[in-house]
Formats: structure tokens, sequence, C-alpha cells
């Protein structure tokens, strides 16, 4: 466990984006930093999205990406659209803080709950969020289709 007088959790910024962009790879995804830095930048448009970042000794070691969820067919609620703590971090309790950050300001939207989707694959994923108190509902399949220009 992290010593919290050691951890830092506070809003992404644009210094951020390297830092952001290897953790991104980490999650299995490609973004660059140039990429990460526009998401930033545009974060500031979208007041229904928040993006934390925990550092521990000045070193960004995890993020976590929360918005919040209009749908006709259910009450407002918050959505994790990803988190990762940095390997060689993990366990030390990083994740469960940046997951109460999420909640916490989907709280203060006003959502009742918080959903997170994780892939199949991700068994030790699915355990730690079992173990913070989610609960499996459903299983699903996921669909895209690219759209043309």
């Amino acid at each position: 466990m992290t010593n919290d007088s050691q951890m830092n959790i506070r809003p992404i910024c644009p210094d951020d984006a390297d830092a952001v962009a290897e953790l991104v790879a980490q999650l299995g995804y490609e973004r660059t930093p140039e990429q990460v830095l526009r998401w930033v930048y545009d974060l500031g448009s979208r007041p229904e999205q928040a993006c934390f970042v925990a550092e521990l000794k000045g070193e960004v070691v995890a993020w976590i990406d929360v918005s919040l969820e209009h749908h006709l067919q259910s009450d407002v609620f918050g959505l994790i659209g990803g988190l990762v703590v940095k390997d060689g971090v993990r366990g030390a309790g990083i994740g469960r803080r940046l997951c109460e950050q999420a909640e916490d300001w989907s709280r203060r939207q006003g959502a009742k709950k918080i959903r997170v989707t994780s892939r199949s694959t991700r068994e030790a994923a699915h355990r730690f969020y079992l173990r913070d108190g989610y609960r499996q509902t459903k299983v699903s399949m996921v669909f895209e289709k690219p759209l043309e220009s």
C-alpha cells in the first residue's frame, strides 16, 4: 500500500501528455503524446468528462478518465472510460484512490451510480473492481463500424 502523503491525485494537464501516452500503451492502445495533448486541451470544452492522474514523487504513474452518461433508458451515471496504473506500482492502492476520485466527481455531477467496462481477458482488472465494491451486472459484446468522411 502506498503512503497517501507520497501520492498526489490531480486533474490531468498538458504537461502530462508524454507520461499518459506511455500509460495508454500499457493499457494496450496507441496514442501519441500529441494526440493526448489535443485530447487534454479539448477536455476543457467537455464539462461532462474529467481525467485525473496520480503522481508518486512527482512522476505520473496512473490515470483515470470518467464521464457523465445520459441515456433515455437509464438514470444518469458515471462511466469510467479508462484506468491504468503503471507496471511496477500496481497493487499499491493507486487504482483504488483514482476510482474514489472518479466516484466523488460523478456524485458531485448528480450521478447515483458509476459503471466501468473491462475487456473479457483482463481478469486481474475484474478482480480489482470486484474487491473495490463493483458488481458484475451484465455481459455484453461491443460492435463498431467505421464512419466514412
